[in-house]
């Protein structure tokens, strides 16, 4: 009587093992792609690590649903990255810095400070999302570029203008 093993991994053309990847692996492959590896890059890294699973009928359709849903999730978060670009466009935010008379900062304002600015407002921007050629270095009206994520930019007026001396 013939023996029925179970988990057999279905052989590729090229002899390698196919997985379905449950992750996106840098130069491999993109989450749900059926792919053939090495038997020991598979058994050894890929599906210890959660990475990849073997393609029966079962995990396809998991597979499946859980693409369904981080599509849902994307599509939700890009929504929201766009109404948050709708209100940045309408802030001036104005940051005062420490100045001489002719109006050069003593320091420097940098996307550190737009962000805490930002934040500051209810608007939740990282330093990483502020795009700048250099630092600002003179008290004028800028316009500073951001990218949210998901190719979503958008851009925020930002006035520096000269601290006062408080007496």
């Amino acid at each position: 009587m013939p023996t029925k093993r179970r988990n057999q991994v279905r052989k590729g053309s090229h002899g390698g093992m196919q997985l379905v990847l449950t992750e996106d692996v840098p130069h491999l492959g993109k989450q749900g792609e059926l792919v053939e590896v090495r038997p020991g890059y598979g058994r050894n890294y890929l599906l210890p690590n959660g990475l990849a699973t073997i393609p029966t009928e079962h995990n396809l359709r998991l597979l499946e649903r859980y693409k369904v849903r981080v599509a849902q999730a994307r599509e939700a978060k890009i929504a929201d990255l766009r109404v948050l670009a709708e209100q940045i466009q309408r802030v001036t935010l104005t940051i005062e810095a420490n100045a001489n008379e002719e109006g050069h900062l003593y320091g420097s304002v940098g996307p550190v400070d737009i962000a805490k600015a930002l934040r500051a407002q209810n608007l939740p921007v990282d330093p990483d999302m502020v795009r700048m050629e250099g630092p600002i270095r003179e008290c004028a009206l800028y316009a500073v570029k951001l990218n949210l994520g998901y190719d979503i930019e958008t851009e925020v007026k930002v006035l520096v203008v000269r601290q006062q001396d408080r007496k």
